[in-house]
């Protein structure tokens, strides 16, 4: 108790009372949004009875795989119970048990159940083989034509396997995952709830988000030859990385179906507690890319058992800088100080289209700029504004493998800004990457784009603390996301060439989601780094409605992109989750 109060002096004294005050009150509303959200979502005795009343599917069937180890009572009871109350009756629990030989009373518990229920397979194991050891020693007895993986402390709700079956038949999935919460004591104590995006390859090399309820099906699973002694610790992360590599249909069902408890000794309490589990999961990923020929290394990211990869950048390719300009001389300065000052990475070039400017300051600076560095380059737009056509435009005066589009009102802060989106953009799968930016006051400008947000699109994390890991680390990681911003954007030359640029009839807003839309549509994935970081100096209160005129103009915009994308915003960014608010920017739970 004193250590908690302790704790909290210590946070007023170096953030001040208001600050805490305010994080506090956030967090007492994210609580009370959580267990809100459960009663909400809680299925009521009739439509559990529908669900056990409902065909069930002859080709599927479920072998839950179960390692045990000293597995406390109480926990063990409320797991085995919480199979046995599955409205889906086409299971099999196998449980593998490597807990010490005085320790009898968890092979005692299991076999009573077993006695009562056939469908409850146990195994006392000579010696504990680990959690991989025991895991495999459980799917030798797996018959299911699918496997799910559950913890002998955690819970199932008791819709999991039914939803779990439903998905896997209208949409012939075979990976299906859900979405979880953590608890403490009992369901009703809710710590936390992981409202997942849909399949994200470059996000699950960042953590494992999929983690629980993790099902598959049995042909993928003897495809990868069980659980791996090499990663114990992380040995899911590394079978649902190799699983997923092979997966044909990857489903993810926006429903919290899997409890995660959190007690002392728990990785859910405290990773710390487990460093090996870190160890293992870096390993795993390391051997994914070695597997799908990827050179990268990884390591430790911001936040613990968060990682980084960082791919071999191959060659050394030009980047075109590419920065549209009307006066504004002051910041122009900044920024391109900023590049040629602060970046490590050397070979680029940097185009400048001017636009209209007005002041004889801003050519006498131009004539500084050519002098000042070859790799600058001024070229004119006589047009009226429209950031497209602007771009574009100086598209045509490039000559780099790779385009980055740039404000002029942007700051570098990071030294490997550009290697960081490079690395991912050289990749053939990847058609566009994004930076992180922040205001002046180092709050969160840009974290990536979701789609959908006030109807159209919105920043991810907007106005969050610079030092903030986001909702679930979400601002702390690189990721796939649906969109970024166009302040801060790389792209391929031959991917530009293929989208045809920027679409023109998006003058000011909405052009560069537009683009990475497209880019989704064509195939390619979109990926949001933190890593590369920039002050965007964009006035938090600008908008596009300064005069009639403009408002005008961005609401024929918007309209335009809402019409353009409507199936993909009815549809909901799979990136987000339908369950998270599309009213505000801050991922907070639709209640």
């Amino acid at each position: 108790m004193f250590g908690y109060i302790g704790k909290i002096m210590g946070l007023i004294k170096k953030d001040g009372f208001k600050v805490v005050w305010q994080k506090f009150k956030k967090k007492l509303l994210y609580f009370r949004s959580f267990s809100i959200y459960m009663k909400k979502h809680t299925p009521c005795d009739d439509e559990l009875a529908r669900q056990r009343e409902a065909p069930e599917y002859d080709e599927i069937s479920f072998s839950i795989i179960v390692p045990m180890h000293n597995t406390p009572i109480e926990f063990l009871k409320e797991m085995i119970e919480s199979v046995i109350n599955q409205t889906y009756s086409r299971w099999q629990l196998c449980l593998a048990d490597g807990s010490d030989p005085q320790n009898s009373n968890v092979e005692k518990c299991c076999r009573e159940y077993s006695k009562k229920d056939s469908r409850i397979f146990y195994k006392r194991l000579e010696n504990n083989l680990g959690i991989s050891g025991n895991s495999n020693a459980a799917l030798k007895f797996a018959n299911g034509s699918y496997i799910a993986l559950l913890d002998h402390d955690d819970l199932l709700h008791p819709s999991a396997l039914y939803e779990c079956a439903k998905n896997i038949a209208e949409n012939q999935a075979d990976v299906v995952y859900t979405d979880e919460m953590t608890f403490k004591g009992t369901p009703n104590h809710v710590i936390s709830i992981h409202f997942k995006p849909d399949f994200s390859p470059d996000t699950l090399l960042a953590h494992n988000y999929i983690c629980h309820f993790f099902v598959c099906s049995r042909k993928l699973q003897q495809r990868v030859r069980g659980f791996s002694q090499a990663h114990n610790g992380s040995q899911d992360y590394d079978m649902i990385l190799k699983i997923t590599e092979i997966a044909k249909n990857i489903v993810h069902i926006p429903k919290v179906l899997y409890f995660w408890r959190s007690h002392p000794g728990s990785v859910a309490s405290d990773v710390k507690k487990k460093p090996y589990c870190m160890k293992a999961a870096k390993k795993a990923i390391s051997d994914h890319l070695k597997r799908t020929g990827k050179e990268a290394t990884v390591s430790d990211s911001y936040v613990l058992s968060t990682y980084k990869v960082d791919y071999k950048i191959i060659g050394n390719p030009k980047i075109s800088i590419l920065i549209p300009n009307k006066d504004n001389i002051s910041y122009l300065k900044k920024c391109i100080d900023s590049i040629l000052k602060k970046s490590n990475y050397s070979n680029f070039e940097i185009v400048i289209v001017e636009n209209n400017s007005e002041k004889n300051e801003t050519k006498n600076f131009y004539h500084i700029l050519k002098n000042k560095d070859h790799r600058i380059k001024i070229v004119k737009y006589d047009g009226k504004f429209n950031y497209s056509k602007i771009n574009n435009f100086g598209f045509k005066f490039t000559s780099g493998e790779y385009l980055l589009l740039l404000n002029n009102d942007t700051e570098v802060i990071s030294p490997n800004w550009l290697e960081e989106m490079l690395m991912f953009a050289q990749r053939d799968d990847v058609g566009a990457v994004g930076a992180k930016l922040y205001y002046e006051d180092n709050t969160v400008q840009h974290a990536g784009v979701i789609v959908g947000i006030a109807g159209s699109a919105g920043h991810s994390h907007r106005f969050f603390p610079r030092n903030s890991s986001g909702y679930l680390h979400r601002m702390s990681i690189a990721q796939n996301l649906s969109a970024v911003t166009g302040a801060c954007l790389m792209t391929k030359r031959k991917v530009w060439e293929q989208m045809n640029g920027l679409d023109e009839k998006f003058e000011v807003a909405f052009n560069d989601v537009d683009f990475c839309l497209r880019l989704r549509k064509a195939g390619y994935l979109v990926i949001f780094t933190p890593y590369s970081e920039l002050y965007h100096y964009e006035s938090k209160s600008r908008g596009y409605e300064d005069t009639p005129e403009k408002q005008r103009r961005f609401s024929k915009e918007r309209n335009m992109f809402r019409e353009r994308w409507k199936n993909f915003i009815e549809m909901g960014d799979p990136y987000y989750n339908p369950n998270l608010s599309l009213s505000s920017e801050d991922f907070r739970i639709e209640i």
